[in-house]
């Protein structure tokens, strides 16, 4: 009976000293409503979900080079973080560089992506017209957009990415396809 009690008292126990010595930063605050909602968008890739803005390379390069270039490299090339130029012609290859400009098949989910997870250590600071720039920056790069071709929600779904046909549907039966 003794053992038991014992066991008890260290599972009832257990869980408070965890908690007690849980590591606190002071870094950091939890996210408020507004921006909760702004990373809430589901952009679909036909566009539908984008919000309004707009941004072309010629603006999305001021704003790369001071909030993405730090990880990406200043023309994209890679530094800290992945390559996002190049790639294109590599992916039937042994060693395939797996880029925006030869890997993503829709501009959309580029945008949505950005949006959503970039700049890494502040995730959600860019504003819409922003993403935008920056998208079509990084498009630039990938010489797949012109440098003052203008991208916003009616654009951005038109653009044609490289690898648009790369990817094939699942031809599983319990996967139904919209």
């Amino acid at each position: 009976m003794r053992t038991s009690s014992v066991c008890a008292l260290v599972l009832l126990l257990a869980p408070s000293q965890c908690a007690a010595q849980a590591p606190k930063y002071g870094v950091g605050r939890p996210p408020t409503a507004e921006e909760v909602r702004a990373l809430w968008i589901t952009v679909a890739p036909d566009g539908t979900g984008l919000p309004a803005g707009s941004g072309t390379a010629v603006e999305g390069r001021d704003v790369f080079a001071t909030r993405c270039a730090k990880c990406h490299g200043d023309k994209g090339e890679g530094d800290v973080g992945p390559t996002l130029v190049g790639g294109q012609g590599t992916l039937a290859t042994p060693k395939p560089r797996k880029t925006v400009g030869s890997f993503w098949p829709h501009a959309t989910s580029v945008w949505d992506y950005v949006n959503r997870a970039m700049p890494f250590n502040q995730p959600g600071q860019l504003s819409h017209s922003q993403v935008y720039a920056v998208v079509a920056y990084i498009l630039y790069l990938n010489d797949i957009v012109g440098e003052t071709q203008t991208l916003n929600a009616k654009t951005l779904p038109k653009v044609r990415m490289p690898n648009r046909d790369g990817f094939v549907a699942d031809p599983r039966p319990d996967v139904k396809r919209k």
